[in-house]
């Protein structure tokens, strides 16, 4: 039996920004204790990422904590997640969080799921 092991500090950064947005959303949400981030089965791509508010610790998820923000992230997805930065980006007058994320392959048309390459796709699917 193998062990993985990882530098929490490499799997997400957050820039000051998206750490300031997640802040506000926590601020609103008084049940909410951090911010949950994984990975799906989804779209036409094969992957899309889940950023939701949770009031409790998920089981089988690594807590790391970045611009005063407790980041929840899915174990299995990390393969996937490491090294990404979340950034938050202004459209007009709409903002939102994109994940700059160093393991996707490419995007769908509408931008909503992702691929990765064959070695994170094995490690994903186990």
């Amino acid at each position: 039996m193998s062990v993985a092991t990882f530098d929490q500090s490499q799997i997400l950064q957050i820039d000051p920004q998206a750490g300031q947005h997640l802040q506000r959303y926590l601020r609103n949400s008084p049940n909410a204790i951090g911010v949950r981030i994984g990975v799906k089965d989804s779209g036409c791509s094969g992957y899309a990422y889940v950023l939701e508010l949770t009031e409790a610790a998920p089981a089988n998820h690594v807590r790391v904590d970045a611009e005063n923000v407790a980041l929840f992230i899915d174990v299995k997805s990390i393969p996937a997640l490491s090294g990404s930065t979340l950034r938050l980006v202004k459209e007009g007058l709409n903002e939102t969080i994109k994940f700059d994320n160093p393991n996707a392959g490419s995007y769908c048309g509408c931008g909503e799921s992702f691929t990765v390459n064959p070695d994170i796709e094995t490690q994903l699917s186990a």
